[in-house]
């Protein structure tokens, strides 16, 4: 699934292929990905226009269209965006291309379909992250400090809650309390202001270092680079790593460098 660092990757895609061409032709191939606007709608709004500064909240990205509304993707488990080229046949899973220029299409590209695409003005774009939380690369520490303290639920649960935290999901909450030592299955509220102020130095340098990789990257030295090998170790200790179900979500830590303190 697409977390943020990803959707940062996208963003950078954006405005490398886009970001003040003309935007010459919208092409819907798959009306299912529209939320709110119809394709004839989509294409009025922003053919003849410019693709603005892209912005990203979270897992949200943002792409201002000039003078004009606000493109708005979200890009679900399986969707990313891809910079090609007009001439270039479309994929199976490419849903709406963007003719940008002469020489350039972005593809909003997507096989599971479970989001998509929103055109809104700046009333609709509050609407649509009302209830998103601080962008986890934004957060300052003492509001992350705050917002965890003021959570009963598990520790990972309340990482991947959006409405907590914008952008992390299931294998950067993984990987962060790997490296800060957290059990997964431990409460927010429990930590100590020491715990907290760990998991927030390391979830600052595990996003630092995904944005660079453009994604989560399965590495030698990192939890992620282990969890889906058929008999897991942990990179730091060498013991079994275990695996759980967490809010129907598999869930991998290390028992030896994560105790159960409790």
């Amino acid at each position: 699934m697409p977390e943020l660092p990803d959707v940062e990757a996208f963003r950078k895609v954006l405005e490398s292929c886009a970001k003040g061409r003309v935007i010459r032709r919208v092409e819907v191939r798959d009306a299912g990905v529209l939320h709110g606007v119809s394709a004839r709608r989509l294409r009025e709004a922003l053919e003849g226009r410019r693709f603005g500064e892209p912005e990203r909240h979270g897992k949200w990205l943002l792409a201002r269209i000039g003078d004009g509304p606000t493109l708005v993707l979200h890009f679900g488990m399986t969707g990313e965006l891809v910079c090609g080229s007009p001439d270039e046949a479309p994929e199976a899973h490419d849903r709406v291309l963007f003719t940008v220029g002469d020489d350039r299409q972005l593809r909003y590209r997507d096989q599971r379909k479970l989001q998509g695409l929103w055109l809104a003005d700046d009333a609709g774009l509050e609407r649509l992250l009302d209830g998103q939380g601080p962008d986890a690369l934004a957060v300052d520490r003492d509001e992350f400090e705050a917002a965890l303290s003021a959570r009963r639920g598990r520790v990972k649960t309340v990482l991947t809650d959006q409405s907590v935290l914008a952008g992390l999901g299931n294998l950067l909450a993984d990987e962060i309390l790997w490296r800060a030592r957290l059990r997964p299955t431990g409460r927010a509220s429990d930590l100590t202001e020491a715990e907290r102020r760990r998991l927030y130095t390391h979830m600052r340098r595990t996003l630092r270092s995904a944005v660079t990789a453009g994604c989560v990257p399965p590495r030698d030295s990192w939890l992620t680079g282990h969890r889906d090998d058929p008999s897991p170790t942990c990179p730091r200790c060498g013991n079994t790593l275990r695996r759980s179900r967490m809010a129907s979500r598999s869930t991998v830590w290390c028992p030896h460098c994560q105790p159960d303190d409790s």
